[in-house]
């Protein structure tokens, strides 16, 4: 689950992976949809690799920051070794709607809305103010969508807990392998571990649903395209959880303050 948002995400959830895929049409759109979903996600992973190295014996800030980079949301991420309370469904919903309604949601809707207008994408939507508010509205709804079927709705039925809780101790190796894995893996309400349904099955659900409002590219072939690059970004916005505080006090303090 991505607040990271989600694209994003990304937190949440960080940058919303259905909105990238979705706001990219025809053959020629998706290709550089992949190209871009692909070099984000890279991109994460490569910001992660070189702080691996000394990556042992981390300690969270006393105050977990609601943005990673300022742009991908984080609300809902934890230390893993923190005593925490279960989330209550109203607990689960809360963090779904900080992620939905955070400001840096609407931005990257804004930039999604953008790319998608410059490449035409579904152009069904057609092109001038109409089109790109058509694009803005898709955009901003696979991210609320997203963000409520992965940490709200499906962890509440399912009894599972959306938080992301970062790991910090061990190798940067390990570290990044567990970040990953937790695409997968998450902690049910009873503090166990099961397989990350909400995450996986919501985030096809939001998906699925994102087909009614997007009159192109509903084939089987971009869906499965759209979904793969959702997952890597998912993985990415993991990745960007577990070594935020890592690459945060190796920023200039005047760019991000250092608890």
């Amino acid at each position: 689950m991505s607040d990271v948002s989600r694209h994003g995400s990304p937190a949440g959830r960080g940058v919303s992976q259905c909105a990238i895929c979705a706001s990219l049409g025809t053959w020629k759109p998706q290709l550089l949809r992949a190209v871009i979903g692909f070099s984000l996600s890279r991109l994460a992973v490569l910001i992660a690799l070189p702080l691996t190295l000394g990556a042992q014996g981390n300690n969270q800030s006393k105050t977990e920051d609601k943005r990673i980079l300022w742009i991908f949301t984080n609300h809902r991420t934890a230390e893993e070794s923190a005593n925490l309370q279960r989330l209550t469904p109203k607990g689960k919903f809360t963090v779904a709607w900080h992620d939905a309604t955070d400001p840096a949601i609407f931005a990257q809707s804004v930039f999604l809305a953008g790319i998608g207008q410059a490449t035409n994408s579904n152009p069904s939507f057609g092109q001038g103010m109409l089109g790109y508010t058509k694009r803005f509205g898709g955009a901003y709804a696979d991210f609320a969508i997203q963000n409520m079927m992965t940490e709200g709705i499906f962890p509440t039925v399912l009894h599972q807990d959306p938080r992301y809780f970062r790991r910090s101790k061990g190798t940067g190796r390990s570290r990044l392998g567990y970040a990953i894995s937790r695409l997968f893996i998450t902690r049910t309400d009873s503090g166990n571990h099961q397989f990350n349904y909400s995450e996986v099955v919501g985030g096809a659900t939001s998906l699925a649903i994102s087909n009614a409002y997007y009159p192109d590219g509903r084939s089987v072939r971009n869906n499965v395209g759209r979904y793969v690059v959702q997952l890597g970004f998912d993985a990415a916005s993991n990745v960007l959880k577990e070594f935020w505080p890592d690459l945060k006090r190796k920023l200039p303090r005047r760019l991000v303050p250092h608890n």
